[in-house]
């Protein structure tokens, strides 16, 4: 979904011939070729550009583009790796996906200099990686990262007509920009290649049976993994649960996050006024919202140092929405800005030039998985009308929600996308040689084949029989903003034999191996000893936050799209 997950203190192989899957779990087509062979990843030094310690191991996974053609295209993932502390308690590879889509966890393997992953790093190879489309595993970019980093930029909670069609043109453009980058290529980034790809590197690490940490998007195509491979799985921990029925992806699931955000915006507002002997910016949820509203404004009319705006106020506020560890930063900021200290807004908003790069192609991985997992409505009436249903009740986020996912409503379908990427090619062949046309031509009519053959994609229809998946661990928060509450009890009911713990009154996304020791210890015992609990347990919430407290979970979370 929409968050990073805020990890902690840091932050046979089935081929079908269609690019993702169809509704009702079906998996296998008549004639599909056979499965490609992973081959054993070489481990060795990472390249300097990932920033990782010589304690790392980096190795590079090639997988098919299109799983329908396992002797076409291929790409390579980049892996990272830690080894067990405790050989001789070794009882092999501990895989995270942290979510996004979008998201990279070649970070992982430092965890276990963490002390809350210290036992499970004695028993695991830490494993990170970087899916399809992100960082260096086969790059996706939709628009120019400068263009992308342009500041400042607007938010509204009540746009007007003009502003709407300003946003319109912009997501048209955007979706114009993936087909144009990407091409052919563009359908095959989704989840169900994504969970291929996670089989595929669960081969080549040399494991017959995968053990999984999956955190907000990570859940989704963990369950869609499941429901491919059952067999496959040994432990999978769903932490942060997307809600999985096929009617909810990805649409319904925006929706209902929008109205989730109102409510965790809520509690900080609550929590806000509750001190405002301290932060002095209201005794009432209303008057702090007021405080709030004043600051959009001005910083609208007056961006501080020209490229801090309401936008950046937004993005920067929608934080406390994931982790309650940034509420104390929030409020500190903008007590600060509206009291005539712009410096702790500006050191926690002011967007970074050197992070475009990156937050470009986060946003495109994003948008395309989104895009193509599943259909979306086309017509902007259908838009308009929900976003402003759901916006009365909840304004705070639905309609900057509804921009970022707008390029959806103009997605190229296959064709279309191949036909874009023979456009660019055709382009660029004056600066190269002409099998780069050649290549986007071939790509083009095989893809026009395939859509013709299978027509739309839908999403899979995730489910296991009883017995066919061993017992599964799902995490979550009651009052998640990000990943709403309901989407573990579909998840479990989907998942036979699966068991729930619930962190009841709390709103942090991401609560495995963070400030809730209960929560640890049933994920602990479960990766160090397969124990699961009953059906559904509780544990208490954590301590809300103090005024003043500037906490490590906080500093390190990541929340974005």
């Amino acid at each position: 979904m929409r968050a990073l997950a805020l990890y902690g203190t840091i932050g046979s192989l089935i081929v079908t011939a269609l690019a993702t899957a169809p509704a009702g779990g079906t998996t296998q087509a008549a004639g599909a070729p056979p499965a490609p062979v992973a081959h054993r990843l070489d481990f060795g030094r990472c390249a300097p550009v990932e920033h990782l310690p010589s304690s790392v191991e980096c190795g590079q996974l090639t997988v098919p583009l299109d799983y329908a053609r396992p002797d076409g295209k291929k790409i390579q993932l980049t892996v990272s790796r830690a080894r067990a502390t405790a050989h001789r308690e070794r009882q092999g590879s501990l895989v995270f996906n942290p979510g996004g889509p979008g998201a990279s966890s070649l970070e992982f393997p430092l965890y276990g200099t963490l002390p809350k992953w210290s036992r499970l790093a004695r028993a695991y190879d830490f494993v990170g990686y970087a899916p399809r489309g992100v960082g260096r595993s086969a790059p996706l970019s939709c628009q120019d990262p400068k263009t992308f980093a342009t500041a400042p930029t607007d938010s509204r909670m009540y746009p007007d007509a003009a502003f709407k069609r300003k946003k319109r043109d912009q997501a048209r453009a955007y979706a114009r920009g993936c087909a144009r980058r990407a091409g052919a290529d563009l359908p095959f980034y989704n989840s169900v290649n994504n969970a291929r790809d996670l089989d595929m590197l669960r081969a080549a690490l040399g494991e017959k049976k995968l053990t999984f940490i999956g955190a907000s998007y990570g859940t989704y195509f963990g369950a869609v993994y499941a429901t491919l491979y059952p067999g496959h799985v040994r432990r999978m921990i769903f932490d942060s649960v997307v809600n999985p029925d096929p009617r909810q992806i990805w649409y319904r699931n925006n929706l209902d996050q929008d109205i989730a955000f109102e409510r965790r915006w809520g509690d900080w507002l609550r929590w806000v006024a509750k001190h405002d002997d301290h932060y002095h910016l209201g005794k009432t949820k209303k008057a702090v919202q007021q405080a709030y509203d004043t600051a959009s404004g001005k910083l609208r009319r007056h961006p501080l140092n020209g490229k801090l705006g309401a936008g950046e106020l937004q993005s920067a506020f929608l934080k406390t929405g994931y982790n309650d560890g940034f509420w104390p930063l929030r409020a500190e900021a903008l007590a600060s800005y509206l009291h005539g200290d712009p410096k702790p807004l500006i050191a926690q908003a002011l967007p970074h030039e050197t992070g475009a790069k990156d937050a470009e192609n986060a946003n495109a991985v994003y948008t395309a998985v989104e895009c193509n997992d599943a259909p979306w409505p086309r017509s902007w009436r259908t838009w308009d009308r929900d976003n402003t249903d759901v916006a009365e009740i909840a304004p705070f986020e639905t309609w900057d929600n509804a921009w970022m996912n707008l390029p959806c409503a103009f997605w190229p379908d296959r064709t279309q996308s191949a036909a874009a990427g023979v456009a660019a090619a055709s382009r660029r062949v004056e600066q190269g040689s002409g099998q780069e046309l050649a290549d986007a031509a071939g790509h083009a009519a095989a893809t026009e084949l395939d859509g013709a053959l299978h027509g739309r994609r839908f999403p899979l229809d995730v489910h296991t029989e009883p017995g066919a998946l061993p017992p599964v661990l799902l995490l979550a928060a009651e009052r998640d903003a990000a990943t709403p509450y309901r989407g573990a009890l579909e998840l479990q009911r989907r998942l036979p034999g699966s068991s729930l713990v619930t962190e009841n009154g709390a709103g942090t996304h991401g609560i495995g191996f963070g400030e809730n020791d209960c929560v640890n210890r049933y994920a602990e015992a479960y990766l160090l000893h397969g124990k699961i609990p009953a059906h559904k347990v509780y544990c208490a919430p954590r301590a809300e936050p103090v005024p003043g407290q500037q906490t490590a979970r906080a500093q390190h979370a990541r929340p974005g799209k």
